[in-house]
């Protein structure tokens, strides 16, 4: 399973109708949207924009939704050695 992948599955799509373009957001990933005026490039440009809002969270050390099952934010906790 891939996180991206898995979060994509969520994500919503609609027609701009002033200019026809689509916009698409995933829920409960405040800021990650795109615009495009095709759908696929809509798609490409919000898994990017996913992608990059992941590595920005994880360098923050910010929390992830977890999707899935899949829980990235076990991959940024701290090692304790004992």
């Amino acid at each position: 399973m891939n996180y991206i992948d898995e979060a994509m599955k969520i994500a919503v799509y609609e027609i701009i109708e002033d200019d026809h373009s689509y916009w698409g957001e995933i829920p409960n990933f405040q800021g990650v949207w795109a615009n495009h005026e095709t759908l696929e490039g809509c798609r490409s440009e919000l898994k990017e924009a996913l992608s990059d809002w992941i590595a920005l969270r994880l360098k923050l050390g910010l929390e992830i939704p977890i999707i899935n099952g899949i829980n990235l934010n076990e991959i940024n906790q701290p090692l304790i050695s004992v």
